[in-house]
Order: C-alpha cells, then structure tokens, then sequence
C-alpha cells in the first residue's frame, strides 16, 4: 500500500492505492476513511489498482473554510480531481452510503471519467414521498448535536434510519482497525452537524444519470430491509432509474462484516457484460 496526498481547492486529500489492474476508487460514506476499506481493498489488489480516501474533512483530509459550505459537489469534485490523478481512463467507483451519493453526482457532472459506479445502499431521501419529513428530521439532528453534543444527535440519527451500531467482537478489533475506528471517531461531529443533512437530503440528477453512458448499478445489502431508511432509497433510486437493484452480502455495512463475499460479489459485477 502506499500513501500518497493531492492538493484541491480549499482541501489536501489523504488517499492509499494497492495493487495493479484498472482503476478502482472506493469512497467512503459519513465518517469512515480509507481505513474502514482497507481489508476488501487487500481483497481485490490482485485485480485491480484499488484507490481509497479519506473524504475532505475526515481523518488524514484537512479542509479549510467553514463546514457549511460542504456539499455534495464538493465531494464529487473532489473525486473527480483524485481519479484525474490517478489515472487517464474511465475508473470502476464504488460508493457506500454517503459515498455513494457523491458518486452519483460525479457521475450525472464527469460521466466520461466512469466506466461503472456501484453505488451501496445512497441515503437519497429526497426521492422518497415523504421527502419533507426527512428533511426536518435532518434538521432536527443537526439541532440536537449542537444543543446537546454528537452522541444524543446519533442515537436520534441510529433510530430513524433503522441502524444500529456494529456487534461487539470477542476478540476486539486488531491495531490496525482500533486505529482507524479512533481516527473515525473524531469524524463524528462533522457528521452529525453538518453531512447528515448535505447526504440526506440531496436530489439526483435523474436526467443526467439516465443519460449517462456511464452503467450505474444500484446496490442493497440482502441482509437490509424495509425498516430502514438506505435500503428504501436505494429501491427508490433503482426505480427511478429504471435497473434492477443489485443485491450484496449483509446490510448496509456488508463490506465490512463480509469483507471476503462483498469483495467477490463486487468483482462479478464490475466483470459483468457491461462492465
């Protein structure tokens, strides 16, 4: 693995590459880091040049000016600078959660540079019919991390969608996960002020992306379910884009408690006709 930093407008992007092959950019969704993709990265190094990062304002990716002018754009931008970086060909993307809706965004504003996004289970409330209720619910935890700090915020934030946190290991996590969790750790105000709403409540550009000619398959864990709130808008999404969604091992973090199977599963789909 080796570590490299690419400066941006306004930000200097922390990112890892491993392996040989085609481009492969994975991005991570609210507070996770490259760490949180580290082991399925190490999965499908012998198959591809495997990219991950650390988005703007999280762990190794410092940023300047004001969190409130974060946006999905911005993430997007900052992906597509990355892939500019790290090569000159239409990239694999794999997005997870909040990642998931910054690749949909590069995708509907940099199709060209995307040959297949996987986008996991994106938090796109707002092609849901009660729309509006997610937004003031957004807003309501924003609120409350303000007023009361980041731990009640998510406890609100962990009930509406439907998520719980992950199982408490027998072993404890090895140095290298511990390390990653604790960089996370201080990524979780971030999250609760300020991405929850940018995530939740952007709209894509549905025109754009069925335009594209970039394939978009839409992913959902086979473990999720209608109680909660990603798995409903990645069907949502999947509609409105006219495609089957795709299923994953496990739920909305599979890659992480299925590291081996989501690895395997993925690289069917990226070698798939389309693909």
């Amino acid at each position: 693995m080796e570590s490299r930093t690419l400066k941006v407008p306004g930000a200097t992007l922390y990112y890892e590459v491993r392996g040989t092959g085609p481009v492969l950019l994975m991005i991570p969704g609210g507070p996770m880091d490259a760490g949180g993709f580290a082991p399925m990265a190490d999965c499908l190094a012998d198959r591809y040049t495997v990219v991950t990062t650390d988005c703007r304002g999280n762990s190794r990716s410092p940023a300047e000016g004001s969190p409130d002018d974060l946006t999905v754009n911005v993430f997007a931008d900052d992906a597509h600078l990355l892939l500019a970086a790290v090569g000159s060909e239409p990239a694999f993307v794999l997005g997870s959660s909040g990642g998931a809706t910054y690749g949909l965004d590069l995708v509907a504003r940099y199709p060209g540079q995307v040959r297949t996004l996987v986008a996991h289970e994106p938090p796109v409330a707002a092609l849901l019919p009660d729309a509006a209720r997610w937004r003031a619910w957004t807003e309501e935890i924003a609120s409350i991390s303000q007023r009361d700090g980041v731990f009640p915020a998510l406890a609100k934030f962990g009930e509406g969608v439907g998520l719980s946190g992950p199982e408490p290991s027998d072993t404890g996590p090895d140095p290298a996960a511990a390390e990653a969790m604790n960089r996370m750790a201080g990524n979780l105000e971030l999250f609760a002020r300020h991405l929850i709403p940018v995530i939740t409540n952007y709209a894509p550009d549905l025109e754009a992306l069925r335009a594209s000619a970039t394939r978009v398959v839409v992913g959902v864990g086979d473990e999720s379910g209608d109680g909660q709130l990603a798995y409903r808008t990645a069907l949502a999404l999947a509609a409105a884009l006219g495609v089957e969604p795709v299923s994953f091992p496990g739920d909305h973090g599979g890659f992480a408690g299925h590291t081996e199977a989501f690895a395997a599963r993925l690289h069917d789909v990226l070698s798939g006709p389309a693909g």
